[in-house]
């Protein structure tokens, strides 16, 4: 469980976060680079509409296997061929994002191939555990699941900047080198799981027991039709959509913020100091958040803790309004405010996964969850798009000034739900 589950996170965090500041670093302007990279979001999306193939095709290690072998292989196809684009032109932040054609062509297959992972892993976990083993190891698949999180965005960010030493010249031949570390690690992984990943006896092919890829997909229409008759389903869809709305929009632009220069409204951080101030001291202040958002909603219900979650995810976005108004150059107050950011967001992110565990509920409970993960995904993807545009229109500051707006739609749609929610929903 540990290697499978940190597995399933490197690819997810190498394209959805790696991309951000790879692109960034290489000169790529943030209106392009935002609206790209939500395009890698996409297979998360929609990956409920495969589901049901990946669950009756092959066996579950057969696909974690098959993708795990075809990442690798996408990895170093990323390695040899990331262009380099010219000093001038990086330094001046005019690198046309055509010129990453067969990169985004690779991250989006490789998207796609993460994304089928996940689905097969997940399978998987329930097949080869019974409940109570499911239930032993849930903490260290979140665990491990974290871990990636911190290689990705911290380690991998860190190795890019050291590498860079700040020197323009420098910055493709970083990434190059970054991407090939994360190809060798997951190289590692993959020979590891060829031959010690166990083989459940649960774990076979449906096709040939009475199940068909068209009778998964079948089932999976089925669920939806049911999804959107339940009581309060357009309330639900506008909870899952606009909760998030601020951090929708700031994810897109932290890290660019934090890196370019002060003369261009950011912090001028290097790329190294990023690695280990959002990507891992951020990374821990987020699983914090979500241990204790856990705790306390645990003890008090969805219903109570809701208002105390909903002020975690919108009351610290201020941090981003005071880091790009001060431009402070102490390191210990930056990275204290990315904290209480991150921190919150954990804190809040916890009543969005408690209340889609609620609206799951029923008699298609498993397929109603992937549904709202998929409204999930596009709650980032659709300020993804435009947040990089925003930005550049109106710089930094009134950019986050817009985020806290953007704040009393959260406040809104959980004013509306509270009203609906079961008030012993989610108490011991």
């Amino acid at each position: 469980m540990p290697t499978l589950y940190f597995a399933e996170g490197v690819p997810y965090f190498v394209v959805n976060n790696i991309s951000v500041m790879m692109f960034t670093k290489m000169g790529v302007a943030n209106g392009d680079m935002s609206f790209f990279t939500t395009l890698l979001y996409f297979p998360w999306f929609l990956k409920g509409l495969w589901g049901p193939v990946v669950d009756v095709v092959k066996t579950k290690r057969w696909w974690i296997v098959s993708m795990q072998v075809l990442i690798t292989a996408l990895m170093v196809l990323l390695t040899v061929t990331l262009p380099k684009p010219d000093v001038s032109t990086i330094a001046a932040g005019t690198t046309p994002i055509s010129m990453f054609t067969l990169t985004l062509i690779l991250f989006i297959i490789a998207a796609f191939a993460s994304a089928t992972h996940d689905i097969a892993a997940d399978g998987y976990y329930m097949l080869a555990h019974s409940p109570s083993s499911q239930a032993a190891f849930i903490g260290v698949r979140s665990t491990f699941y974290r871990i990636a999180s911190v290689f990705g965005q911290g380690v991998l960010v860190a190795i890019a900047g050291l590498i860079e030493g700040g020197k323009f010249e420098n910055i493709a031949m970083s990434w190059r080198i970054t991407l090939g570390v994360s190809a060798v690690v997951f190289f590692l992984i993959t020979l590891y799981h060829i031959y010690v990943l166990p083989r459940s006896a649960d774990d076979k092919p449906r096709i040939g027991e009475g199940a068909s890829a068209s009778s998964g997909l079948t089932e999976f229409i089925s669920s939806f039709a049911s999804f959107i008759k339940k009581p309060g389903f357009l309330l639900a869809v506008a909870f899952m959509l606009l909760y998030r709305l601020p951090e929708g929009f700031l994810i897109k632009l932290c890290m660019p913020f934090l890196v370019h220069s002060t003369e261009e409204g950011g912090l001028g951080l290097s790329t190294e100091v990023v690695g280990f101030v959002y990507g891992t001291c951020g990374v821990v202040a987020l699983l914090g958040g979500g241990i204790i958002g856990g705790i306390f909603a645990s003890k008090m219900g969805l219903k109570k803790s809701l208002w105390w979650m909903a002020a975690g995810m919108t009351l610290p976005c201020l941090t981003f309004v005071y880091l790009a108004v001060a431009q402070p150059t102490n390191l210990a107050i930056i990275t204290i405010a990315l904290c209480i950011e991150q921190f919150g967001y954990g804190f809040g992110f916890t009543a969005y996964m408690l209340y889609m565990m609620y609206f799951s509920e029923g008699e298609f409970k498993t397929s109603h969850y992937a549904i709202c993960t998929a409204f999930m995904a596009l709650s980032m993807m659709l300020p993804g798009f435009v947040a990089g545009y925003i930005q550049e229109a109106i710089g930094y500051v009134n950019f986050f000034w817009m985020v806290m707006a953007c704040c009393i739609a959260t406040l809104v749609v959980t004013f509306l739900v509270d009203r609906k929610i079961d008030p012993e929903y989610g108490r011991k």
